[in-house]
């Protein structure tokens, strides 16, 4: 989702090293990487290389490295047909049977959910804050229960996709600091999850992790109202969200605050400046001290594990590391097949497919 916003936003100053934690580190559990378009590159016949150059499956390359959780974003209604519930299910099947545990990300919307915009879906443009209530409880419990079903329950779910001001728009947005019905949509999302299965964790994601003072503004906002979740999770791109050191403070401050578990539940690094196809990169620089090469990705994403882990984070998730340049897998799923990829270049893999071999989840 970051394609989009990548123009509106100014790149942060020079990354920093990772404070030093101040209490002993935790071991990251949640290992999680977003490989929400993978369906669609495999559907196409993209082919996937481990280090040593064999084809195998995305996901088998993946937890060879360490991944142990998968996150797949849901829309909808995508005119795409890409990333529904039938797709998802159909994916979680596969990821459940590798042993690989399954996070599922709602976006409540037939497109991309994002900091800048939060689309209802055009079933539900219509609606009000009532009926959005009823909308959000009931498609999230027949997912859940549809995955239940199906033998692939998920082991946590996220209420809405960095919704740093509020999702389904207008209704659900933030204004003049009121998170009235904001704070009815996130519990109608997490009473329907424990609803299905009150095993599930619920995730409340924000791209929070530029700065504390947001990210109390949001948090305390929705405690205030008696939102329950599990998990605080957060985007964190350097280029975008700042230093390792305020990455850590932001983690740290929100683990004590709110006394739930972190997980940093986006980022990702470019290995290159260069564009593998017609569609401009959303990233088009890096941050200092990582090269925009496979090792400078390599070790900026160990060095995001670091700070995660020191601040007391249990997971991180690098968003879209499968999703390299195959002609018909675009971003945008109203023109799915015209439009091109802008995370080419963030991609783990390169251009024909093979993995970086620098880069490793660590625990």
């Amino acid at each position: 989702m970051k394609k989009i916003l990548a123009a509106l936003v100014v790149c942060a100053a020079a990354v920093l090293p990772a404070a030093q934690p101040a209490h002993a580190a935790t071991p990251l559990t949640m290992l999680g990487a977003d490989v929400s378009t993978v369906q669609r590159a495999l559907d196409l016949g993209a082919r996937y290389y481990d280090a040593s150059g064999a084809q195998r499956d995305p996901l088998d390359i993946l937890k060879g490295i360490g991944v142990n959780y998968v996150r797949l974003r849901i829309w909808n209604n995508p005119i795409s047909g890409y990333n529904n519930k039938a797709k998802v299910l159909q994916y979680a099947r596969t990821v459940k049977a590798k042993g690989l545990k399954l996070l599922v990300d709602f976006h409540y919307s037939d497109t991309w959910a994002d900091p800048g915009k939060q689309y209802k879906p055009a079933a539900w443009s219509n609606h009000g804050i009532g009926q959005l209530q009823a909308n959000v409880y009931g498609y999230t419990y027949d997912v859940c229960a549809s995955l239940k079903a199906q033998g692939t329950t998920p082991d946590s779910v996220q209420i809405g996709n960095e919704i740093n001001v509020g999702m389904l728009w207008n209704d659900g947005k933030v204004v003049n600091n009121d998170f009235t019905n904001l704070s009815l949509l996130l519990k109608a999302g997490y009473n329907a999850t424990k609803a299905c299965n009150p095993g599930t964790q619920v995730i409340i994601h924000t791209a929070d992790a530029d700065s504390d003072a947001n990210a109390r503004w949001f948090y305390d906002g929705i405690a205030a109202k008696g939102v329950s979740w599990d998990i605080t999770g957060l985007s964190y791109y350097c280029m975008w969200h700042g230093t390792l050191s305020n990455l850590y403070n932001v983690i740290s401050d929100v683990r004590s605050r709110y006394g739930r578990p972190v997980v940093v539940a986006e980022t990702a690094y470019p290995f290159t400046a260069g564009n593998a196809d017609s569609t401009g990169n959303s990233v088009t620089s890096g941050c200092s001290g990582y090269g925009l090469t496979w090792e400078g990705q390599g070790a900026e994403f160990a060095a995001v594990q670091n700070t995660a882990r020191n601040a007391g984070a249990v997971g991180v998730f690098y968003w879209e590391p499968t999703w390299y340049a195959v002609p018909g897998n675009g971003w945008d799923p109203a023109n799915i097949n015209g439009s091109g990829d802008g995370w080419d270049n963030m991609a783990l893999f390169n251009w024909t497919g093979h993995l970086n071999p620098n880069v490793r989840w660590t625990p």
